[in-house]
């Protein structure tokens, strides 16, 4: 008989069979019948105790794993998977504003003409900078992500559709499905490199001093901006783009970006590979100029910021190359004395590479307090060209005061210097070394209901020079204000090659005001 002491079931049936022997009665020599039935019994136990045998050794085998599902591959299950792996996000902002051009009043240079429409107060509803988004990472290896952003604007207070206006028109849908920062890529301790379209490095690197983003005060009517005519030319979004951004190295941290120009033109006089508008915006022939690519277009762009953060400080630097700027529709072939000697402007000093740098800086005070500031260079390679508005320096400073966890004053000054030469206007000759400098003062109050909620009071004025024509409200308003009147927009006609007159007119030394009244939701 087998050994059965291991196991609970083998003690069992040891137990079993230990009473039935215990209870047998003694066989004699004369009771035969009993001594079968006893070999019987025993028959049965051994049986019985082979059974529990068997059921010990199942017990005591090792177990095994059931095997692995199978990831699911129904679409509730990859959108499960979607969802768990993303973070939906988004910005609703609108606001009630209240704003004048400043030049009403003014005559053109012909000696009768004014400015026409309502050139006084005027009230309007804009949509401020209003998206939304999801974002996420999906986990591939160690120190590996697959990264990915998809942003939508939102034109909450007025119907999506391209730019059409008498002195700007944009094939670009805003308020289209993915028109802000979408990209993927790939992410990790060591960084991110993300191809897509987004923010450039330079005008991400000073966006902490400007807590007057998208509103009438936004400090891009001047960083950024040259010449004015709601257009950011650096400090902007690009498309077609491929970056990196590091991470953080006890402080210090940088990003990278360039941006193809893939433009068949030499002279980046089209439209860009796979793009409807012109680089840098605007399609060909807006504002009543000659038809194509003319009036900022780019080709390559290369965008560098650095920068270094440690408790209550922060600095940083950036720099931004637009190589091949074809600004033919500045060149009219005029010839002018400079200094004795004439210059005769022909096409070809309407191409030209055009960069910018800047340093800002910004320290938060033990008293809630926060002062910051920024100083700004734009050159364009071109002999000196008395159309040149775009070599320019700028300089930004800003005051806050945080008065409790729901309350907040911001303060802003800006001054954009003179530049080289002007652009004809309305009411002035074209010349070189006219005052078309700038300054922009602009204060805000905001109140926060909740830490997504909030309300903002914000009054800006642009106090332009005799020659300036800066605006307010560029960098992501629905709504701007500048230096046009209401003349219909004139035009070229292709047919004839001939121009049909018409506005827009821009009257210079205006000063422009605003007020505005907003509500804000961050989620």
């Amino acid at each position: 008989m087998a050994n059965y002491t291991k196991g609970p079931l083998s003690r069992i049936g040891l137990l079993v069979a230990t009473t039935l022997a215990c209870h047998a009665p003694l066989a004699t020599a004369a009771d035969d019948d009993t001594q079968r039935q006893i070999r019987a019994l025993k028959e049965q136990v051994e049986t019985l105790m082979r059974k529990v045998d068997e059921l010990q050794r199942k017990a005591d085998a090792p177990k095994e794993r059931p095997a692995a599902a199978a990831p699911s591959t129904s679409v509730a299950g990859a959108l499960r998977t979607f969802i768990q792996e993303s973070t939906f996000y988004g910005n609703l902002d609108v606001s009630v504003d209240y704003t004048t051009k400043g030049i009403a009043g003014f005559i053109a240079n012909n000696g009768t003409d004014r400015p026409v429409g309502r050139m006084g107060w005027v009230p309007a509803i804009s949509t401020n900078l209003s998206y939304l988004g999801i974002r996420g990472a999906h986990n591939l290896q160690p120190d590996l992500n697959f990264i990915y952003q998809l942003e939508a604007q939102l034109d909450i207070s007025a119907t999506p559709g391209t730019v059409n206006t008498n002195s700007n028109n944009d094939s670009i849908v805003k308020g289209a499905l993915f028109a802000r920062d979408t990209f993927i890529g790939l992410g990790g301790q060591w960084g991110s490199v993300k191809i897509g379209k987004g923010d450039a490095p330079y005008k991400k690197s000073t966006g902490r001093l400007n807590p007057f983003l998208a509103t009438v005060g936004d400090y891009a009517a001047i960083m950024g901006n040259t010449g004015g005519d709601n257009r950011v030319e650096f400090g902007t979004r690009f498309d077609h783009a491929l970056w990196y951004e590091s991470p953080n190295f006890s402080g210090f941290s940088f990003s990278a970006l360039v941006s193809p120009g893939q433009n068949r033109a030499r002279d980046n006089s089209i439209q860009a590979i796979g793009e409807s508008s012109c680089a840098g915006g605007n399609v060909p022939g807006s504002g009543a100029l000659p038809y194509g690519c003319n009036d900022g277009a780019f080709g390559d762009a290369y965008s560098f910021s650095g920068a270094f953060e440690s408790g209550p400080l922060y600095l940083t630097a950036a720099y931004e190359m637009h190589r091949d700027v074809n600004r033919t529709s500045d060149s009219d072939g005029t010839v002018v004395m400079v200094n004795g000697v004439n210059y005769a402007f022909d096409q070809s000093v309407g191409i030209g590479d055009e960069w910018a740098w800047k340093v800002g800086a910004q320290y938060r005070f033990p008293t809630a307090t926060t002062v910051g500031g920024a100083y700004e260079d734009i050159k364009r390679k071109l002999p000196f060209h008395y159309f040149d508005e775009r070599s320019r320096k700028a300089y930004w400073l800003l005051v806050s005061q945080q008065l409790d966890k729901s309350n907040v004053f911001h303060f802003g000054y800006g001054h954009a210097k003179a530049s080289p030469g002007a652009t004809g206007q309305h009411n002035i000759n074209s010349g070189p070394n006219q005052d078309n400098a700038s300054n922009m003062y602009t204060g805000m109050y905001r109140h926060n209901f909740d830490a997504r909620t909030s309300y903002y009071v914000v009054y800006a004025t642009q106090i332009n020079h005799s020659a300036g024509h800066y605006d307010l409200g560029a960098g992501g308003r629905a709504n701007t204000t500048d230096c046009h009147d209401a003349s219909q927009i004139g035009a070229f006609d292709l047919s004839t090659g001939t121009y049909v007159p018409g506005g827009p007119f821009c009257y210079v030394g205006g000063k422009l005001q605003a007020v505005s009244l907003g509500l804000n939701y961050r989620f």
